[in-house]
């Protein structure tokens, strides 16, 4: 297997997806870009993050840049804002970083996506890499250049579309992750799966084990590369999701509401399976997949992967009604993706409220005995 893929656009310049297992290799990466010693370079990070790596990569990056800083701020949803991005803009412009400088974002999403909106738009752009630290950052956000921060409580509502020069994930970044955060990325992988590839539905079923509990180094490598291969080759269709490139919102019109409804106690990843358990269920309801593909896919979900399902004490009319102020909404219409089946999806405008309010209440009753008929 390779550890590169390169991700191309028509009339931009491509980047490269490099996967490692250290950090030894970055400044190699970017000198392919860059010559270093006439480059400053910011590293944003978060609190967490930084505990963990910062002075590794600041290190590593001083070898050869002509100036390396440091912007890091409060980890967590709540400081995706423009308060932070407002604050880190203070912070170039004392530096005085121009447009040949370079952001390097070392961290999860909140990371990527505030560091991308931020290079976005100081001095109507200027570059920054990603170096994605966590499991839904490497296979989800570090891809595909969507950038952008929370405005009040609506998740993602101010933005940008701006690509990376690079993406490198170091895969032994996992070690650190607690369960909870690999499962949440896990969500992301699954959502993968479902609507591109059966193949890598059997994959994540057959190596359960090796993957959530043996943490094996070559099965992880794979799983990363193969889910990355699928957002790659949707998102270079579909730059900027005129199109195809809105199955990859598989789960989250549910799981977005979910996960603004609680506040954001609940992880990311665990709001998106919420929101694919409602959109099988739909799925199923119009007879598009089989029961025997619902009993799979809910026994990879609750058995193999162990995610509870559970909704917090959230009305089901409130989630309908977050629907319908996502951001993905279309004269109108909610753009629901739905699957033909397992590794098939496509864009539905047809769903119904009554559809979105059974699938909701079928996950917060918590009631599959009728999988067993």
């Amino acid at each position: 297997m390779t550890n590169r893929i390169i991700v191309k656009y028509e009339q931009k310049p491509c980047y490269t997806i490099a996967f490692e297992t250290s950090f030894d290799k970055l400044i190699e990466e970017l000198e392919k870009i860059y010559n270093l010693s006439e480059k400053k370079i910011c590293v944003v990070s978060d609190t967490n993050v930084y505990k963990l790596y910062g002075e590794e990569v600041v290190s590593i990056l001083k070898s050869k840049a002509k100036v390396v800083t440091d912007f890091v701020f409060e980890a967590g949803e709540t400081s995706k804002n423009l308060n932070t991005v407002k604050k880190l803009y203070e912070k170039l412009i004392c530096d005085k970083f121009d447009r040949k400088d370079v952001l390097v974002a070392l961290g999860g999403g909140v990371v990527g996506d505030l560091t991308g909106f931020a290079a976005a738009t100081y001095l109507r752009g200027i570059d920054f890499v990603q170096v994605p630290t966590t499991l839904l950052s490497q296979v989800d956000s570090s891809i595909g250049g969507k950038t952008g921060v929370d405005f009040d409580s609506y998740k993602n509502m101010v933005g940008a579309f701006y690509q990376p020069k690079l993406v490198y994930a170091n895969i032994k970044t996992f070690d650190t992750l607690s369960l909870r955060q690999f499962k949440s990325g896990m969500g992301e992988v699954i959502k993968h799966a479902f609507i591109k590839r059966k193949d890598q539905f059997d994959y994540l079923k057959e190596n359960s084990v090796k993957i959530l509990e043996e943490h094996d180094g070559d099965i992880l490598t794979q799983m990363v590369y193969e889910s990355c291969l699928v957002k790659k080759e949707v998102v270079e269709r579909d730059p900027k999701e005129k199109g195809e490139r809105a199955l990859l919102n598989f789960g989250h019109t549910v799981g977005h509401a979910v996960e603004k409804l609680a506040n954001f106690e609940l992880y990311h990843g665990e709001c998106v399976i919420i929101g694919v358990m409602a959109a099988l269920y739909i799925s199923y309801k119009r007879g598009n997949i089989t029961i025997s593909e619902f009993r799979d896919a809910y026994r990879l979900i609750t058995e193999d992967y162990k995610f509870s399902l559970q909704i917090p004490n959230i009305d089901s009319k409130e989630v309908l009604n977050v629907t319908k102020s996502d951001k993905k909404m279309e004269n109108g219409k909610i753009k629901f993706i739905l699957l033909k089946s397992i590794g098939e999806a496509y864009i539905d405008t047809t769903v119904t409220d009554e559809e979105i309010l059974e699938s909701i209440d079928v996950i917060k009753k918590n009631d599959w005995s009728f999988l067993n008929e």
